[in-house]
């Protein structure tokens, strides 16, 4: 078989003397940029959008400040989130791991609601008659299990 020779005009060496980082200091800025402007609205949208507010004279963890007369609300006034309404006497003690309260109703235990709150401090309230908003979890053992968000003291 023949060989042809090629041209030495189309065969050269590279050019090393440029060598250029994929990465530049200019394009690693902008990729962290993006990075940090997408951990930022992430955390946004799991949040729903908003921050939470809670009214002049409400109780965030620590309620011990607060007056306990009746007629007194503590708590978050989102009722868009905390929409779940009911009344009892707030008692110590969940289910089965299950919430750190429990509201006694009429009916007896197959009634109670089982409490955790990510904005009071329920153990000011034990032993009071109140009215609670909340939002419903999904529980294993309790038959109803509430995140309380805002409570008024009935008794």
């Amino acid at each position: 078989m023949d060989q042809q020779e090629i041209p030495q005009s189309m065969v050269h060496p590279f050019d090393q003397s440029e060598k250029r980082s994929f990465l530049s200091p200019f394009l690693l800025g902008v990729i962290g940029i993006a990075i940090a402007l997408g951990v930022g609205t992430g955390f946004l949208i799991s949040r729903g959008g908003r921050i939470p507010t809670f009214p002049a004279g409400s109780s965030v963890k620590g309620s011990q400040n607060v007056d306990l007369v009746k007629g007194t609300v503590v708590g978050s006034s989102d009722t868009e989130t905390f929409k779940d309404l009911v009344e009892g006497t707030l008692a110590e003690g969940g289910i089965d791991g299950e919430g750190q309260y429990h509201l006694v109703r009429v009916g007896g235990e197959s009634q109670y609601v089982y409490f955790t709150s990510s904005v009071i401090d329920l153990s000011t309230l034990v032993g009071r008659k109140i009215k609670a908003w909340g939002q419903t979890q999904k529980a294993q053992k309790a038959g109803w299990l509430m995140d309380v968000g805002r409570v008024e003291i009935l008794e």
